[in-house]
Order: C-alpha cells, then sequence, then structure tokens
C-alpha cells in the first residue's frame, strides 16, 4: 500500500493531531460559534456532519449543501482546515466544491465494498486526506479492504478512525474499542496513521477523556473529538459531545506517548496485555452468567450440578485445542479445571437456594 504523511497541522509541537466539532451542523450560528470557540483554543481543524443518515428514520438527518456553506464560512473566517463524512459520489463531488481539506467514510459505508468502490472511482484524482472508520462489526480484512481500495484510487494521504464496534451486550461503551483490531491493524500497515474516536467509542461525555489517553498511550497519531457550543440542546450524540472549554481542557491533560518501539516498546506491549485480559475478564462474566443459568435449569428440572462426562469432555477438547495453539495442554486443562470449579461453585449457590 502506497502511503504518503497526512501532512495535517497539530495543536502542539508534540501533541497529537486533533479533529473538533459538533456531531452534526445544526445551524449556521451553532457552526460559526462552535468553531470559533475551538479557533481560540487553538484548534485547527473543525468537523462536522453535514449528512447524517441515523440507525432509524425519523431523526435529524443532515442539512446536506446549505451546511456545507456554513463550513465554507469556518474555513474562510478562521483559518481552521474543515472536513465531513461522504458516504456517496455526490457528497464528493459537493464537499469539493465547497473546499472540504478532510474527508472521511463512516463506519457503515466501509462495511460495504459496493459503497466503498463508488467512492474509490468518486476520488480518483483527488489529493486530499481521506480517514477510514472501523466498520461496525469487528472485521480487520473488510477494514482493509476498504483501505484498499481507496488507495488503488490513488489516494496516499489516507488513514483511519477507530471508533470501536458495535455489540448486543450490554456494555460502559457505546461501541467496545477492541484495542486488538487496531493494533493488529498498526502491524500490518505500520506506515498507517490511526485516529481514535473517543466520541463515538465511550458514547459519555465521561469516557472521552480516559479513551483518549488510552489511544495515546498505544500510540495512536490523533483524536477526533466532537465538540458543541451547547452539548446539552444538540440534535444528535447529545452525550458525547463536549463545550470547546471542555474538549480543550481534555486535550491539555493528555500525554503524548513515543509511537516508536524504543524505552516506550515494553509499556506498549504491557497495554495490549491489559486490554487482552480485560476482554478475557468480559468472556469469564458472560462465561459464568450461561453456568448460572444452567444452574437455574438444574434446580428447576432436579439435575445434579455435576456432571462428570461434561466436565471430561471440556478438559479433553480444551487441553488438545490449547496444544493446537502454541500451549502445553496441561496448561489449558488447568485453567479450564479453575474455571469448572467457578462454574460449579455459582449453580451450587444457585441450586441451594
Amino acid at each position: 500500500m502506497k502511503l504518503q504523511p497526512l501532512n495535517l497541522p497539530k495543536d502542539t509541537e508534540n501533541g497529537p493531531i486533533v479533529i473538533a466539532g459538533p456531531c452534526s451542523a445544526e445551524t449556521e450560528e451553532q457552526v460559526m460559534t462552535t468553531a470559533k470557540q475551538l479557533a481560540d483554543k487553538g484548534c485547527h481543524l473543525f468537523r462536522a456532519g453535514v449528512w447524517k443518515p441515523r440507525t432509524k428514520p425519523g431523526g435529524f438527518e443532515g442539512h446536506g449543501e446549505p451546511a456545507l456553506k456554513w463550513m465554507k464560512r469556518v474555513k474562510e473566517e478562521t483559518g481552521m482546515l474543515i472536513g465531513t463524512e461522504v458516504a456517496t459520489p455526490e457528497h464528493v463531488a459537493l464537499a469539493m466544491n465547497y473546499g472540504m481539506d478532510i474527508l472521511w467514510i463512516g463506519a457503515r459505508t466501509t462495511a460495504n465494498p459496493f459503497a466503498m468502490q463508488q467512492l474509490a472511482d468518486a476520488m480518483h484524482g483527488l489529493d486530499i486526506p481521506v480517514l477510514i472508520k472501523n466498520p461496525v462489526n469487528p472485521d480487520l480484512e473488510l477494514w482493509i479492504g476498504a483501505l484498499e481500495r481507496i488507495n488503488q484510487a490513488g489516494i496516499t494521504r489516507l488513514g483511519v478512525i477507530h471508533r470501536g464496534f458495535s455489540s448486543f451486550e450490554k456494555s460502559m461503551y457505546r461501541n467496545a474499542p477492541m484495542w486488538q483490531i487496531p493494533i493488529e491493524l498498526r502491524r500490518r500497515i505500520p506506515d498507517l496513521p490511526i485516529i481514535c474516536d473517543p466520541s463515538h467509542m465511550g458514547g459519555k461525555r465521561e469516557l472521552i477523556a480516559p479513551l483518549s489517553q488510552q489511544a495515546l498511550d498505544l500510540g495512536f497519531d490523533g483524536l477526533m473529538i466532537e465538540s458543541h457550543c451547547d452539548p446539552d440542546k444538540a440534535w444528535s450524540d447529545a452525550k458525547q459531545q463536549l463545550t470547546p472549554d471542555v474538549c480543550d481542557y481534555v486535550v491539555s491533560l493528555l500525554v503524548s506517548r513515543d509511537g516508536k518501539f524504543t524505552t516506550e516498546g515494553i509499556k506498549q506491549l504491557r497495554h495490549q496485555i491489559d486490554d487482552i485480559d480485560n476482554d478475557i475478564m468480559e468472556l469469564l462474566s458472560k462465561r459464568m452468567r450461561v453456568c448460572r443459568e444452567i444452574g437455574q435449569y438444574k434446580k428447576e428440572h432436579n439435575i445434579a450440578v455435576l456432571q462428570t462426562n461434561r466436565y471430561n469432555e471440556i478438559l479433553e477438547k480444551r487441553g488438545a485445542q490449547g496444544a493446537l495453539m502454541g500451549m502445553s495442554d496441561a496448561f489449558a486443562k488447568q485453567i479450564f479445571e479453575h474455571i469448572h470449579e467457578e462454574s460449579v461453585r455459582q449453580q451450587l449457590e444457585i441450586v441451594n437456594k
């Protein structure tokens, strides 16, 4: 994959790239007020959604071309670079007509190879940074395929936005980070800039700061943060937007990390371990929840908690699986002995209530 630097300005010399602005361009006054407040804080890159297709119909879906005029005014009056999301060839043409400096492609579009090819064809010959959000589902190959389509159209100032992945499971996050996926993307394409979108990932204002720091700790290159002059009255995603003052404060407290594998290398690896361990704990919690449901079923049908044949099957199957995956079978069996022990304990509590 042929790549060149994004060449986007940073708020501070050694800090991350910061792209900030409202989820949606709602009114000209809202856009200009937010942009001027961000510019006063030293922000150089302004974002706003002009086309806003929602998960369900009936919500505010953007003003389209009229909002592009407001964005152009932001550029003329503040000097900030401007960017918006595009999902169709028509969007690309209009965005370029109004002087967009950055384009990004949303998660739902990334997941559709037909739409991605149409966008790639529309972008052929452009010289503009294009950022591609991860697909809604955790599919790294789909993400890389979207990158390759745009790159083959001649876009070399290419980057990605990690906004997390949708899940039907309840979680503290709007979109689960699943950090291991962008980490693997970085391993495969080392020169690819990665921007984190903590607003969509967390879905709550209070999660933006810790997620931003975690992204920088992992060597990400920048942040896309949703900022609104009056977040509580935002027409879309109100809970995940910050005022420009708070956005500036959050960014000022962040510690940038050297993404290169130097003295920070071991820390980066340990962060990966922490993320994987968190995933393991989440999966164990889900497993124990199912075990408790089994315990309730056994109680209702007067079935013994300990089923020896099932226990032996688990140990033999997981031991063999562990050996195939580069671990000793004894190690894998030992892990599942402890898991089974806890499962039995929890089922006994239910049966004996």
